[in-house]
């Protein structure tokens, strides 16, 4: 028991910060840093949302720290890390998770629109790993999390600016792997790819498609991608972690029948990414916070808890170096299963369910 409840309060004095804190996937990161014991700093710009984060990172039995910005703007991200560590000390885990969205065809985003999205999801990593690496190099100790997606590796129409975001990431967090190799340091950078997950992004994000978006199945609950997110912190030496048998099989997929893979999504992507009910004129948060003065608390979760699974049995079977091998037997089955039967997979069940 007292080696369960050690690891359960890992980050027990540790100061975490978390971009994109307020909602989604950053808030349920938050929160359970916040369970491990860990001093939170919750970096986002909405301060309703923040509020809301922050209660539960103390309820949960952590210290919370609210610091509104914009990751798009680095002085604010610089101005940010002064205030944490000012009030809670040196960072020891940067987790960047801000991002934002737009579902339309490329040629229905505009430029400005584009660049804002590329600000954000891209640029606001890279802000976040200066102001990271700026203060863990010269300690000699440090981890960044950077909060991927399996777009990453593939890509799917309707979201040109995401995929192309999310696929910078990549490229940026490898390059500066090797800085961090060449320099024989100890602080670590490393990434989590996410599949599909249940956030409010799909009811707060710029659409421009004919029916309401919605993420591709299987779909995850965002307490799987934190859990993982964890793991990675704990354990940053992995280059990657991949979440979902789903994120795995994309990969492996992508690498092995491109082409195939293709002609797949281009055939059941645009459907896949839409509901059945029409689109509405509705506010997004592109620009500004929907939960900022006058909005409300949006939480964790989207609005598909009904088929989104809680936990993911390829993830948790992937953190043992052991399993590795049979973990990866897993994906590839999944992704001949994927591309071998079109008809079947469409609309793959979530797993675990």
């Amino acid at each position: 028991m007292r080696t369960v409840r050690r690891h359960l309060r890992s980050f027990e004095g540790r100061t975490v910060v978390v971009t994109g804190a307020s909602a989604g996937v950053g808030r349920a990161t938050a929160r359970a840093f916040g369970a491990s014991g860990a001093r939170v700093a919750l970096l986002a710009r909405g301060r309703v949302g923040l509020e809301a984060a922050a209660a539960e990172v103390e309820r949960a039995g952590g210290t919370a720290l609210i610091v509104p910005v914009d990751m798009a703007v680095p002085a604010q991200v610089e101005a940010a890390a002064d205030q944490v560590e000012s009030r809670l000390g040196p960072v020891d885990v940067w987790v960047n998770a801000a991002f934002t969205s737009v579902f339309a065809p490329f040629l229905a985003t505009r430029p400005d629109e584009y660049e804002r999205l590329t600000a954000v999801t891209y640029l606001g990593c890279v802000n976040g790993t200066r102001a990271a690496l700026r203060r863990m190099l010269p300690r000699g100790y440090g981890t960044v999390v950077q909060v991927g997606s399996a777009l990453s590796e593939m890509s799917v129409p309707l979201q040109a600016a995401y995929c192309g975001a999310k696929h910078a990431v990549n490229g940026f967090t490898a390059s500066v792997r090797l800085e961090l190799l060449h320099l024989h340091s100890r602080v670590a950078v490393t990434v989590v790819q996410l599949p599909a997950v249940n956030t409010p992004q799909f009811t707060w994000a710029l659409s421009r498609l004919p029916r309401r978006p919605r993420p591709v199945p299987p779909v995850y609950q965002p307490e799987v991608a934190a859990r993982a997110v964890l793991h990675a912190a704990r354990h940053p030496r992995r280059r990657e972690y991949r979440v979902g048998a789903a994120t795995a099989a994309a990969v492996l997929a992508h690498r092995a029948a491109p082409g195939l893979l293709d002609r797949y999504l281009a055939r059941t992507g645009y459907d896949a990414q839409q509901t059945h009910v029409a689109s509405a004129a509705a506010p997004h948060n592109l620009w500004f916070p929907l939960d900022g003065a006058g909005g409300r608390d949006h939480g964790a979760h989207g609005s598909f808890d009904d088929e989104a699974a809680a936990h993911s049995p390829y993830t948790a079977l992937a953190r043992h170096p052991a399993a590795v091998g049979a973990a990866a037997g897993t994906s590839a089955f999944v992704a001949r299963a994927l591309l071998g039967r079109p008809g079947a997979a469409r609309r793959p069940r979530a797993e675990g369910r």
